[in-house]
């Protein structure tokens, strides 16, 4: 029985330990920012801005909201005036009605809702298509969605616009 001795490579200099050490790095800042950041977030200090989806405020987000303890959730509130635009992504939203009463459509089929009750968006190939109705117009419809971004980059973190809010102003892009 022959053997032969297989020496390892010599690791690569230029770059040794690099991602190594951002790791630690990056680590070490989300312990900070857990230790450090908001544990409440002020209705007031968050301020509604109109997109492409509907009238939304944003308290959570994980790419431009870096004051919080909470680093990979996502949290909005969406005032549904008329009806939101339609969009497709990945389930796994949990959407909680705080006031009013209107219907979600998710993949062609109505889902009645009032305030109090949870809205699951579920967790599909190809995500779901929906789009949010208030059933009162002129009265408010709010529901706030809860959204664990790590899973939904697992599951790809596909998003698309299908149709546009009725009061988007802006410009697509």
């Amino acid at each position: 029985m022959e053997r032969e001795r297989v020496r390892e490579k010599e690791p690569v200099q230029k770059d040794q330990g690099k991602h190594y050490e951002a790791t630690l790095r990056l680590n070490a800042e989300a312990r900070d920012r857990a230790k450090s950041g908001k544990i409440v977030i002020k209705a007031n200090e968050r301020p509604w801005y109109q997109c492409r989806q509907g009238l939304i405020r944003q308290y959570l987000s994980w790419h431009d909201m870096e004051d919080t303890a909470a680093t990979d959730w996502s949290c909005f509130v969406h005032d549904v005036k008329q009806h939101s635009g339609r969009h497709r992504h990945q389930g796994g939203y949990n959407l909680f009605v705080l006031e009013g009463k209107g219907s979600t459509e998710v993949d062609g089929q109505i889902f009645d809702w009032e305030t109090w009750d949870l809205i699951l968006l579920p967790v599909k190939p190809g995500g779901c298509v929906h789009k949010h109705y208030n059933k009162f117009a002129g009265k408010s419809a709010q529901w706030m969605a809860f959204k664990y971004n790590t899973f939904s980059r697992v599951l790809g973190s596909m998003f698309e616009q299908v149709e546009n809010s009725p009061n988007w102003k802006g410009t697509d892009k």
